[in-house]
């Protein structure tokens, strides 16, 4: 993309835009609403806790989606506990689930990485789901592809790169060797970049390795997003081509 304006709305097409707060209220998740459909086109998705998605069902505009979190954000919860509590979501209004693996017993099990997401899998059906790999938690990277293979094996719809509740994010390094187990898989999985995303530039970057990756074309809302809140107002601005307040350069 070489124009800033329609990369920037390209962009916004594929944002999670996401409040995951311990202190989120009705009335934010009703305001995060309002905000996902914006004046340069609505999000792909909004990301809430699980008590908040069926009221933001009734307020959310015809198109976005709803995602919420299950065994989040420590990911040690018994895998028949998480397929319930996706399960029950679902029932609830939700669209997709983002789960978080649990990446502390990668290193000596990664084959019960992908029991658990397949418990899961099975549990939403052809729901999305999100496998969050909490990569800046794993660094290692033998470790993330591993936890990239185990997830997609269990049957991941997405890898998705972190909770956002870590001192450690997303990262390009991370997000390389996530993407190039997606293609090394068909290419048909998604990839999600979540965590520290709070520029046009942040965004733009995970988009455009995406696309080195996967090919051109690839970095669509089906098959690529990008998890956070703080960035829309970034995106809006570029779209629109007015001033920034987290400018990196001039658009």
């Amino acid at each position: 993309m070489t124009d800033p304006r329609d990369a920037a709305r390209a962009l916004i097409a594929c944002l999670d835009l996401t409040d995951l707060n311990a202190d989120c209220t009705e009335a934010d998740v009703a305001a995060l609403c309002e905000r996902a459909d914006t004046p340069a086109g609505p999000v792909a998705a909004i990301c809430i806790w699980p008590r908040f998605v069926a009221g933001a069902r009734a307020g959310i505009a015809p198109g976005i989606r709803i995602a919420t979190v299950v065994n989040f954000p420590q990911g040690s919860d018994d895998p028949a506990r998480t397929a319930r509590d996706a399960a029950a979501a679902l029932a609830g209004g939700a669209d997709e689930i983002d789960m978080v693996i649990d990446y502390r017993r990668l290193a000596d099990d990664p084959a019960y990485v992908e029991r658990q997401v397949r418990a899961v899998k099975v549990a939403v059906g052809p729901a999305v789901l999100k496998a969050i790999l909490e990569t800046g938690e794993l660094q290692q990277a033998d470790l993330i592809a591993e936890a990239s293979r185990a997830a997609l094996a269990g049957g991941a719809d997405f890898l998705k790169t972190s909770t956002g509740k870590t001192a450690r994010h997303a990262s390009l390094d991370a997000a390389r060797i996530m993407l190039e187990a997606i293609e090394a898989g068909g290419g048909s999985a998604g990839f999600k970049a979540s965590g520290g995303i709070k520029t046009f530039e942040d965004a733009l970057a995970y988009h455009d390795l995406a696309e080195e990756i996967c090919g051109a074309g690839w970095a669509t809302p089906n098959r690529f997003r990008i998890g956070a809140s703080g960035v829309l107002a970034d995106l809006l601005a570029v779209a629109a081509g007015t001033p920034r307040a987290t400018a990196r350069g001039a658009y």
